[in-house]
This record gives structure tokens, C-alpha cells and sequence, in this order.
């Protein structure tokens, strides 16, 4: 297939968003190439805990959440932690979530995330179909877990402000949670079902899938650490420091490294690695048969096809520091408080760096005054949910077949 050198996009990083927007702008007849030092779909997006949540439009900063979460980082076995070492560094990106959790503030980030992840497990349904695979999306919802109905309560804003942008719960006793999930021990007496959610058997075989479609479709992988950027009269120069690459427009993927990108281009963009962990545990001898969530303990249980994945925790630290053992394995035990049957034995450990902004909502879109320079980046949590619909937004962008405005709330530009 021939194409013009106008179509010539390079998308740095091939984690599930830059393969989904490679994916989308292929489709558009557009010329890609990608660039990562790291294989397609590896880090994060291989890692991750799978779910599927194309209704959590609730922002992390949430004023109940704010109530109990400065205590929790201080607590270096809980769900949220920061080492002493970097409060200071942390400073100006928490004041920055503590100013997001407003109420108008908070109204308008939901908005803005109901537009990107509307219909997110359809469309992750028809790519995987797309891909040969469909066996990949799961559709037997999500398990939300409480200790006790008072619990419960004290998340009540946030599973209401789900509700008013569409999403379908039912509230569970201990005998429907049992029904559901008979694993499930008496450690946990009140739920929340979410019967539309869905999740991924395998996010791995997923994005592999993905690249392999891309290369059928003449799409270009290059293995190479972009570390510079610099416009030109005929469109952008990339560099990794000892080679040069040419493209008319870059769109930035890169996830929690992308901030220095875009610094070097005059935005300064707070984006903070949320480091997270998971044990995988190959042959469970026991495994729930849909995405179980402790919500106390922020911890997501998931069946995969290759084991039963256990994923959470939120550290600060950065990009650098190496993965804290003792933080890993604290998810053995918040796991077997909710399913005390369950064995973990020699589990395979993992850290990610999830790229993180204060208001919970990514950078999407094109970077003004630097013309042919586009954003995809900073999805959080949210990173393979909200990954097939930012590249067709993207893709729509680029095209000229958004209306005007549609990517306002996500711009770079909010952080000036």
C-alpha cells in the first residue's frame, strides 16, 4: 500500500494506547511508525489488573476519598504510600489532586471522562474480534467488595456520580456475594455489582495481537528510546541521541516517560508515575469467575488464562527507585483476606509505572503552537480501558471530524 509522505505519523510508545492509535490512524489510510525501546504491550499494559470500567468516571480525587487518604500514605502498609524520601518531591502534585476534588471540578472531570470511556467494553469487543480473539473480552462484570455496609457508605458519592453518568449496580448482602463468588470469606458482608463492566482474560496476548495486526497493515516498529523531538519546515525530527527519524506529525504515547518530551517543547505537564504492583500466581487453586475488587484494600483480583493476577497498591517514588519486595507481597495477604482458601506460592512479582495526573484525566490532542505535535497520554488507572477509544479519537482529531472543543477539557494546555 503506497502512502504520501503527509500521512507519515510517528507515534512514540507502543504500550496499548500507542498501539490503539496506531491501530485507528492505520485504518484512517494514515503511514505509522512506532517507537519504543521496550517491546509492543509490554509495562504497564501488560501488567495491569485487566478490568474493563467504561462507567468509573469518578475522579481519584474525590472529597470522602481526601478524608482518609492523607493518613493512609503515611502507613507504609496500606493502599496508598509515600516514602519519606519523596514527600517533597510529591508536594506540588498533591496540592494540585487536592485543588481537583472540588465539586464543580469534580462534576466537570466526570464529564470529560464519560466522554472517553463511553462504550469502552464494546469497542474493546470488536477490536478483539477484529483481532481473532474475542475470546480475550470478558463479560461477566465486576465485584466491588466491602467489609460492612457502613463501609460501604463511605464511598456512596462516588458510586452515585457512576450512577448519573449511566452505570448499572446492584447493592449485595453476604448471601448474594456468596451466590456470586463462593470463595468469597466472611471478611466481606456488602457489595456492589457491576453487571455491564468487563475485563480482559489476558492483556498481554491482547496488545501482541494488536502489533502483529499492525504489522500486517505495514505499520513500522522501531526498538528505539526517543529522548528528542525537534520541528522542522517539513514536519518533526526524532532522535534517540545517535539516530535521526523524519515524520510529519508525532503523536506522544509514552506514558509515564512522556513528560519530559513535552517539556523540552515548553509544557510543563505534573505527571507522576503511581507505581503499582501485582503477584501473579500460575494454577490458583482457586479463582473467581469475574474481576473481584476489595475496595477497602484496593486490590483487584482477576482470572486470567495464564493464573490469577492480584494487582493494586498506589507508591510514589518515580521512575528510578527500585520495586519495594515488602510492598509487593502485602498483596498475598490483602488477597487471601478475601478469599482465604486461595495458595500463593512463589507468585510472579511485578511493578509498573502508571502515569498519573492530578485530575485523573490524560492529555489527549494537539499541543498549540507546536504544529503536527499531538498528545495521548497520562490515563492512569484507566490506561487499557480508555485505550481503543483514545485512538479513535485521535484518529478523528487528526481528520478533521471532531467537533470543535471535543478535546478541550483534556489539553495540555490546562496546566499553564
Amino acid at each position: 500500500m503506497q502512502q504520501a509522505q503527509q500521512d507519515q505519523v510517528a507515534i512514540i510508545g507502543a504500550g496499548i494506547v500507542g498501539l490503539c492509535t496506531a491501530y485507528a490512524l492505520r485504518q484512517a489510510g494514515r503511514a505509522v511508525t512506532l517507537y519504543d525501546a521496550n517491546p509492543p504491550a509490554s509495562q504497564c499494559s501488560a501488567g495491569n489488573a485487566g478490568a474493563l470500567s467504561s462507567r468509573s468516571v469518578a475522579p481519584l480525587a474525590m472529597p470522602g476519598v481526601l478524608r482518609g487518604a492523607f493518613s493512609m500514605l503515611l502507613d507504609a502498609a496500606s493502599p496508598l504510600h509515600i516514602p519519606a524520601g519523596y514527600w517533597l518531591r510529591a508536594a506540588p502534585w498533591l496540592a494540585r489532586f487536592v485543588a481537583s476534588a472540588r465539586p464543580r471540578r469534580v462534576r466537570e472531570i466526570a464529564m470529560a471522562l464519560d466522554y472517553l470511556l463511553a462504550g469502552a467494553v464494546d469497542s474493546h469487543a470488536q477490536v478483539a474480534a477484529e483481532l481473532g480473539c474475542p475470546e480475550l473480552v470478558r463479560r461477566t462484570g465486576q465485584l466491588h467488595l466491602y467489609p460492612d455496609v457502613r463501609t460501604r457508605s463511605q464511598d456512596r458519592s462516588t458510586w452515585e456520580l457512576k450512577q448519573a453518568h449511566g452505570l448499572r449496580l446492584d447493592t449485595l448482602d453476604r448471601h448474594a456475594i456468596t451466590d456470586l463468588e463462593p470463595a468469597v470469606g466472611p471478611a466481606y458482608a456488602a457489595g456492589v455489582f457491576l453487571p455491564d463492566e468487563g475485563w480482559m482474560a489476558d492483556p498481554l496476548r491482547y496488545g501482541r495481537a494488536l502489533a502483529s495486526r499492525l504489522v500486517e497493515m505495514q505499520a513500522v516498529f522501531v526498538p528505539a528510546h526517543i529522548a528528542a523531538m525537534q520541528p522542522t519546515p517539513q514536519g518533526w525530527t526524532l532522535s534517540d541521541g545517535n539516530r535521526d527519524w523524519q515524520a510529519k506529525q508525532i503523536v506522544v504515547c509514552a506514558g509515564a516517560w512522556s513528560g519530559a518530551l513535552l517539556a523540552a517543547q515548553g509544557y510543563r505537564v505534573p505527571l507522576e508515575s503511581q507505581r503499582g504492583y501485582h503477584l501473579h500466581q500460575p494454577d490458583p487453586n482457586i479463582a473467581p469467575s469475574r474481576v473481584v475488587v476489595l475496595a477497602d484494600r484496593k486490590v483487584f483480583i482477576t482470572p486470567m488464562e495464564t493464573g490469577l493476577r492480584m494487582a493494586g497498591t498506589v507508591e510514589f517514588g518515580g521512575l528510578q527507585q527500585a520495586p519495594n519486595m515488602r510492598r509487593a507481597m502485602l498483596l498475598a495477604r490483602h488477597a487471601q483476606a478475601g478469599l482465604p482458601q486461595l495458595r500463593i506460592d512463589a507468585p510472579q512479582v511485578w511493578l509498573g509505572h502508571r502515569p498519573c495526573l492530578p485530575d485523573s484525566l490524560p492529555v489527549l490532542g494537539p499541543v498549540p503552537g507546536r504544529e503536527g505535535l499531538w498528545c495521548a497520554f497520562g490515563h492512569g488507572h484507566l490506561g487499557l480501558t480508555a485505550s481503543v477509544n483514545t485512538g479513535r479519537l485521535i484518529a478523528r482529531a487528526m481528520a478533521g471530524d471532531l467537533a470543535a472543543g471535543a478535546l478541550a477539557p483534556y489539553s495540555v494546555t490546562r496546566f499553564r
